[in-house]
């Protein structure tokens, strides 16, 4: 195999059947040794977190493909933290889609001067662009699509599609008692039609949920609910 990308929790490598394998990390984003699922860094490092972020990831792809919502996954194997997925392409040098149920994280520290904490939106759907050293700016669909990113079309099927999904996660998570407040998604292009599918992973690491008012780390989260 041949490694093609090193992120910040995933090794990307090249397949001999023009597949990818996903290598998932035990690194976790954050800043200070306190976990962020919207930091630009790696704040620590947690013993199982690859697995745990597989084990949901698997279980939420498998919903998906049930429920006939596109994403790029082929297969998944726990034991080595790895996950084989159809290659994309992904839009610029890639966006970050967020679905926002209640109000807190960067939403809360750019809006909080009309915002309350924890107060409740209704899967508010928000891009910024992938770049660290421009802190993952959000961007709008009028400058995504002047800029050539994505255009008007496309960016009315993302807008669905993160909705969609995260309701999906909502739904789940509320069978265990546990309420979702926000979801990172990330998408891409697959295949000659260019079809527009979810990309990398739905794990702890990427959403922040609650369970009786109480925040859930992400190892926590994938034990209780799995």
């Amino acid at each position: 195999m041949e490694l093609k990308y090193t992120g910040k929790t995933k090794n990307v490598y090249a397949l001999e059947d023009g597949n990818y394998l996903l290598q998932f990390k035990d690194d976790v984003t954050g800043v200070d040794g306190v976990f962020d699922p919207g930091a630009n860094t790696v704040g620590l490092t947690l013993e199982g977190a690859g697995r745990a972020g597989l084990r949901l990831t698997k279980f939420f792809f498998e919903i998906l493909k049930e429920k006939g919502i596109p994403t790029h996954y082929v297969d998944a194997n726990i034991e080595e933290a790895t996950m084989t997925v159809k290659p994309a392409e992904v839009f610029g040098q890639g966006l970050e889609v967020i679905c926002r149920y209640r109000a807190v994280g960067s939403f809360l520290r750019r809006y909080g001067l009309y915002a309350e904490e924890g107060q409740p939106l209704d899967a508010f759907v928000e891009v910024t662009l992938k770049d660290d050293d421009r802190q993952d700016p959000p961007i709008s669909e009028d400058a995504l699509h002047m800029l050539g990113i994505i255009s008007k079309d496309e960016y009315q099927e993302l807008k669905s599609l993160t909705q969609q999904i995260g309701n999906v996660v909502k739904e789940e998570l509320a069978k265990k008692g546990i309420e979702l407040y926000d979801i990172k998604f990330e998408f891409g292009r697959v295949g000659e039609e260019k079809q527009i599918v979810l990309i990398d992973e739905i794990s702890g690491g990427n959403m922040r949920a609650y369970k009786d008012g109480e925040y859930i780390e992400p190892l926590e989260l994938e034990k209780m609910f799995l």
